[in-house]
């Protein structure tokens, strides 16, 4: 175990259909694998972490807003700059839709190359490419 690593994220969400399809699209896109289902949620892990969408009674009823203080994105390694922008191009056709186009693929800045994406639950992610040896992030 290292401490401080993330051992796991759970994401409270209105529509799990939606949220099992997007997430579940882009998770086994960067490597995760299907792990666990019940009937409010599912999970998926990579490694020692697994990530959660949960739509369980205990929540209450609303679409995520990025915007208000809580969780704004996650950040995943999406790997070669290629990579990235394979994945970009699929995104859309598995619920997800492209953030800051006219900006891509700087929108972080001109020294990160990486890809924002958005689904209908309200959720943003970030695929970051790995640095290019030798030049910029």
């Amino acid at each position: 175990m290292r401490t401080g690593a993330i051992h796991h994220v759970e994401l409270w969400v209105e529509d799990l259909p939606e949220a099992t399809a997007s997430w579940g699209w882009l998770l086994g896109r960067l490597g995760y694998s299907a792990y666990d289902t019940w009937a409010d949620g599912a999970s998926w892990r990579l490694g020692d972490a697994y990530v959660v969408v949960e739509a369980g009674p205990d929540r209450r009823p609303g679409v995520h807003d990025r915007q208000l203080p809580g969780l704004n994105h996650l950040a995943f390694w999406g790997g070669t700059r290629a990579e990235v922008d394979a994945l970009c191009r699929e995104a859309p056709n598995h619920g997800w839709r492209l953030l800051f186009t006219d900006r891509y693929p700087y929108a972080g800045g001109p020294d990160h190359y990486a890809c924002y994406l958005e689904n209908d639950g309200g959720f943003e992610v970030e695929i970051v490419a790995e640095p290019v040896e030798g030049g910029p992030g």
